[in-house]
């Protein structure tokens, strides 16, 4: 998730997703439009003795609600910090903390496999945030009769942190909850089949969720619902990718040097799009003798205009700014790769700089399937090389 980096603390990234220029002033304005509403409520719950009236009028409700969004969106930061520092002790990696739509979310380089690193580490944002009502309540406690604005806004932080602690710990995998209950799965069986049923029983409750909400008409718990039914169904795909793939290699997947389909930086675009058509290829390396330039495909080649496609060469349209894999990678860090980047196939490059074959997605899809039914990255070679010698595959 990208956002506008604001700051860095204990060595992670904080940023701010586009989305929450979005919900800040939204809860701002919700908050500030109810602040009768809520301070009745908070009346009733912690005896406050909040004067409505004394909040009502003016530029009051408008302030009140920025400073109770802008504490409530501190306190989810702080939630996020606790995962995160909970996981640098375990030794894990945070690429970033964003806030957005939702609330927080801490970017893990990986994520935890160790059932108990992955129970604390869960825990422990919820934890913080009940901390933090806790602290809100302290300021809510000392504060003077007659300070209704400090009541109002420490009184309400105090109730939706709880709140929002207590809703974290429901078993919809991936929030919070849902990572507890796959780590105390996978005390007794593997991690993807812990995940497997964690990530159900997330969608299971996803889907209540958003039905709620549509006959609430909360639009926002909507989109929470679809988040957590994404995000579980995809996690549980990746997890399964990642068991499937244990101990293979690119090399085991990939197409090597010598059954590989290769361009000229000189060839013409039209000779490219006839052998594109002819081989059933939609991506070829470019190669300078034995040295890899750079990677063209369809996309390419589609950019010329079909009536100087004779005109131009391979080398105006490649791509030259090429991301590359070694052969002892791991599978999922090539399809990881090519996600992040955003293309179909990932050239080889060993430790002498030089071109041993290509990755592509297929590869992978069919390595995946071949594994999935039994195979081993050894049957997985012999399949490819009988597919390459019944004819030209589509990478």
């Amino acid at each position: 998730m990208r956002g506008i980096k604001i700051g860095t603390v204990l060595g992670i990234p904080v940023r701010l997703n586009w989305t929450f220029l979005i919900v800040l002033p939204l809860f701002a304005y919700l908050i500030g439009s109810q602040v009768g509403m809520i301070a009745g409520v908070m009346n009733d719950a912690l005896g406050a003795g909040i004067a409505p009236a004394a909040i009502e009028g003016g530029f009051t409700p408008w302030a009140l609600g920025l400073a109770a969004a802008l504490g409530l969106f501190g306190g989810v930061l702080l939630h996020e910090f606790g995962h995160s520092i909970v996981a640098m002790r375990y030794g894990y990696e945070i690429e970033s903390i964003t806030l957005w739509l939702l609330g927080g979310l801490a970017n893990f380089a990986e994520f935890p496999e160790d059932w108990k690193h992955e129970f604390w580490i869960a825990v422990a944002g919820p934890v913080v945030s009940v901390a933090v009502g806790a602290a809100c309540y302290g300021v809510f406690a000392l504060a003077p009769a007659g300070a209704n604005a400090v009541l109002f806004v420490f009184g309400y932080l105090a109730l939706l942190n709880v709140v929002l602690a207590g809703f974290n710990m429901l078993p919809a995998f991936p929030m919070d909850g849902g990572r507890v209950l796959r780590a105390l799965l996978a005390r007794s069986q593997p991690h993807a089949q812990a995940t497997q049923r964690a990530a159900a029983i997330g969608k299971m409750f996803a889907f209540f969720m958003g039905l709620f909400g549509l006959f609430t008409l909360q639009l926002l718990l909507i989109v929470l619902a679809l988040f957590v039914y994404m995000a579980a169904s995809g996690e549980a795909q990746q997890t399964t990718l990642k068991a499937a793939f244990e101990d293979v290699t690119v090399a085991d997947v990939m197409t090597r040097r010598e059954d590989l389909h290769t361009v000229t930086p000189d060839a013409s675009v039209a000779d490219l799009m006839s052998r594109m058509f002819e081989e059933r290829h939609t991506g070829y390396p470019v190669l300078h003798g034995d040295d890899l330039v750079g990677m063209v495909t369809l996309e390419d080649a589609r950019s010329v205009r079909e009536v100087e496609r004779d005109a131009y060469r391979v080398d105006d349209v490649m791509a030259t700014d090429v991301v590359a894999v070694g052969p002892g990678a791991d599978a999922v860090t090539a399809l990881q790769t090519m996600q992040q980047h955003d293309v179909g196939r990932l050239p080889v490059i060993d430790a002498q700089g030089r071109l041993v074959g290509i990755i592509s997605r297929s590869d992978l899809m069919t390595a995946f399937n071949i594994i999935q039914t039994g195979g081993t990255p050894s049957i997985i070679s012999g399949r490819r090389q009988l597919r390459e010698e019944g004819g030209p595959g589509v990478f």
